[in-house]
């Protein structure tokens, strides 16, 4: 007999192991999720949770693709249900999917990463200890160096000692962006080959379309012998699970989903059906009331609903602990049913933990198909108590119970539009063109003179023709003619107020459903203000962002949980040849080695994040921080392009100002060593100049005494030269005056000889004189003339001609 809680359908937890794990008590579990969710009648359907969330569901998504149902709007326009006099397009307008596909599209651009970080004590041991190593050598740089200059040995930890961070803060970007163990890599190498096994970008796609539609997204994770990992897709419309306010679905304590499959399916499912029992199911009358078709009508009847479900409840581990003769103690298994009475030898402990059954039932049927204990169980290793769904479920604006979507928020604007196209339409039906009034009486007083009747059509021809007519003021009897206007226009213009008001009336309610989804008009690029800066557009785009965050943050959550349920049942994978080989086959094989670690899950524990690529805006920023430090010459250019290369905008912003500082102490250092360096080279320049001037002075002082010696020299040769020309000068003058002596002394003895000659000659003429005297005297002749006669000269010539002339 299963006992229930008081207030519940749902069989007691308090019961021995065993008794849960019968078929009996799966039955009752099942009886009790069909109970809360089908009532347990078909009757009743529609009426019950499950009919109520399918209709709900299907109204959305017909929303969302423009199919909504028209008998609303015919109800809302008919006379008793009479629409003969309408004849109107009732097609509805696909407003909603525009706005649902810009939701839905803008998430499927946001590109993510997968990262993982080892958080097991021998992952921590190892990264503290590289930590540890690099810390070691930033300390001890300078006399590493030393060692290994002198020494000649590289006692470095690092295998790159160059590229050693600077200081504590650089160490940590460098933990962050370089350092990644050998486990973290292989492990994200498996999620993403899982993810792409399983072609989790369309599922994705589907995710994204039921957490803007429905509001509710689902998937679930599973694993086999021969497929492995996989991840299946579950329609929200055939989500059953308890109730729950938590818009993570964490608390829930079961949770299934419904499922039509033929007969042979079901057979090759649960082969230990017998024949009767298939006949049994086959001629069960019904069983396809509780699935319903696009256009909500019953599935064909060969087709068999089917409840899979997991259901979470407590087992107790019981231990009994025996010491031995060796004084060990002993840890034996027993059932939770086991309580012997005190014995001094054996100790009893015990624990409880969550484990999940797997059933499948046949709705409508007293048929159990499957009941057990789930295998390969994904549980935290941080409490191994616990257990996770393999359902990851999230609806982000959940209130008690009640699922709101954006889809939902709009359905009555959208059919408000679509009653006022379709009285605009009814407008548009009844307006006529503008016309004319023709006075026939006025046509007949006048007399066009050319024997033409001017009669209606005539003159109509000549008024559209020409725009002109003829009229007579005066009747033939001399009378004013009333009709001297013959034609007149007719304004028909009372249907452009309504059309104009009508038109208003759409584009208000339009504005609403930006108003209330946040998707303005700067988002869709449907109508941008042509007075709007380009900045002012991208604020109210990055605003819109804003107000579907909610729903990127569900689809990154399903998938967070999903990526964990996959790291949880690596394991699983690695125990089979079959998975283990497609795994190894999927990831590099240095990495290979590294995954037969993650068998045993007590030693590796991981934490997966993901890291969101920046959009175009954040980019867009992060390129303009990266051009102003640029432009500013704040980091090089190698800088930036490091910096273009991480997608973790923060990570990127924090390397951003951590390099603009080192570049900035580095340029102060350089300057500090450019103002060494000038006054060093000032200096060396002073002293260069003061050795170049002495060396100048000395040159100088060289030179002079060069030229002093020279000059001297010269001096001397000159000295000497002029003692040798003097030398010459006397010998000559010597020689000079020896002749001018010998001349002058000739000349004297010539004098005196011709002095004496002529003393001579006188003594000789006195005394010829003399004797010619005495003669004259004794002979007392004539006196004679002693002077010349002219006959005096010598040589035919006389002194005379000597004169001047």
């Amino acid at each position: 007999m299963i006992y229930t809680n008081t207030n519940s359908s749902f069989p007691s937890q308090v019961v021995p192991d065993e008794e849960k794990q019968t078929l009996e008590y799966g039955y009752a579990v099942g009886l009790a999720i069909e109970g809360e969710w089908f009532r347990g009648n078909r009757t009743s359907l529609g009426n019950d949770r499950w009919s109520t969330n399918w209709q709900t569901f299907h109204n959305l998504r017909l929303y969302a693709r423009g199919e909504q149902s028209i008998q609303k709007y015919k109800d809302e326009l008919s006379i008793n249900g009479d629409l003969s006099y309408l004849n109107l397009d009732w097609k509805p307008i696909p407003i909603i999917p525009k706005f649902v596909d810009i939701v839905v599209n803008g998430m499927s651009n946001k590109l993510f990463k997968i990262k993982t970080f080892a958080q097991d004590p021998q992952s921590v041991a190892q990264k503290t200890s590289y930590t540890a190593a690099i810390l070691r050598d930033m300390n001890a740089k300078d006399l590493l160096n030393d060692i290994q200059e002198k020494l000649g040995a590289n006692l470095y930890s690092t295998p790159n000692p160059e590229s050693l961070p600077a200081d504590n803060e650089e160490l940590e970007i460098h933990l962050q962006l370089n350092y990644k163990q050998a486990v973290e890599i292989a492990e994200e190498e498996v999620i993403n080959y899982v993810l792409n096994k399983n072609k989790y970008d369309q599922i994705t796609k589907r995710l994204n379309y039921d957490l803007t539609v429905l509001g509710i997204a689902c998937a679930k994770t599973s694993w086999n012998g021969s497929n492995g990992i996989t991840i299946d897709y579950v329609d929200p419309a055939n989500l059953v699970y308890s109730y729950t306010e938590d818009p993570n679905f964490d608390d829930m304590y079961y949770v299934g989903e419904v499922k039509s499959i033929s007969l042979e399916e079901l057979k090759k499912e649960f082969p230990n059906l017998t024949n009767e029992e298939l006949l049994e199911i086959e001629k069960f009358p019904g069983t396809n009331d509780y699935s319903r078709t696009y256009t909500n009508q019953n599935y064909d009847t060969t087709t068999i609903q089917v409840l899979y479900f997991e259901y979470k409840t407590y087992s107790n581990q019981v231990f009994k602990i025996k010491q031995t003769e060796q004084g060990l103690e002993k840890a034996l298994v027993k059932s939770d049913g086991f309580n012997p009475p005190a014995n001094d030898n054996f100790n009893v402990v015990s624990r409880s933990i969550e484990v999940l059954y797997s059933g499948a039932k046949i709705l409508g049927h007293k048929k159990m198909l499957k009941w057990q204990l789930s295998e390969n169980m994904t549980r935290p290793l941080a409490d191994t108590t616990k257990v996770d769904m393999n359902y990851a479920i999230c609806a982000p604006r959940i209130y008690k119970g009640r699922i709101e979507s954006i889809v939902s928020r709009i359905t009555s604007f959208a059919d408000m539009i679509q009653l006022t196209h379709l009285k605009l339409q009814q407008v548009l039906a009844r307006m006529v063109p503008d016309g004319v009034f023709v006075d026939v009486d006025g046509l007949a007083e006048v007399d066009l003179g050319n024997g033409t009747n001017y009669n209606p059509a005539e003159a109509l021809n000549m008024y559209f023709q020409t725009g002109s007519i003829v009229g007579r003021s005066m009747t033939q009897d001399g009378s004013g003619n009333p009709g001297k206007v013959p034609i007149q226009e007719l304004q028909t213009s009372s249907g452009n107020a309504k059309i104009s008001s009508l038109i208003n009336t759409y584009q208000y309610y339009l504005q609403m459903i930006r108003d209330v989804t946040g998707l303005n008009e700067a988002r869709d690029g449907s109508m941008p203000d042509s007075n709007s800066l380009v900045g002012l557009q991208k604020l109210a785009a990055a605003n819109s962002n804003v107000a579907t965050r909610h729903i990127l943050d569900a689809s990154l959550y399903i998938t967070l949980r999903l990526c964990e349920n996959i790291s949880k049942r690596v394991g699983d994978s690695l125990k089979f040849p079959l998975t283990a080989n497609a795994l190894i086959q999927s990831i590099s094989v240095s990495n290979v080695r590294t995954l037969e670690e993650l068998q045993n899950l007590d030693i590796h524990d991981f934490g997966i994040f993901l890291e969101l690529e920046p959009d175009e805006e954040e980019r867009a920023q992060l390129e303009q921080n990266i051009q102003v430090a640029l432009q500013t010459g704040g980091i090089d250019l190698e800088d930036a392009i490091d910096l273009r290369e991480i997608n973790n905008l923060k990570l990127a912003n924090q390397s951003l100002k951590y390099k603009r500082r080192k570049k900035q102490e580095r340029d102060q250092a350089n300057q500090q060593a450019n103002i060494q360096a000038q006054a060093q080279a000032n200096s060396q320049t002073a002293e260069a100049a003061a050795l170049a001037e002495m060396q100048k002075q000395q040159a100088l002082a060289q030179t002079e005494i060069q030229k002093m010696q020279a000059k001297n020299q010269f001096e001397i040769q000159k000295m000497e030269y002029e003692a040798n020309l003097k030398k010459l000068l006397m010998a000559e003058e010597f020689k000079y005056q020896m002749q001018l002596a010998q001349i002058n002394a000739q000349a004297q003895q010539s004098k005196l000889n011709t002095i004496e000659d002529r003393k001579d000659n006188r003594l000789k003429t006195n005394a010829t004189q003399q004797s010619e005297l005495i003669d004259q005297r004794q002979n007392k002749t004539m006196p004679k003339d002693f002077e010349s006669a002219g006959f005096d000269n010598m040589g035919g010539f006389d002194l005379a001609q000597f004169e001047p002339k």
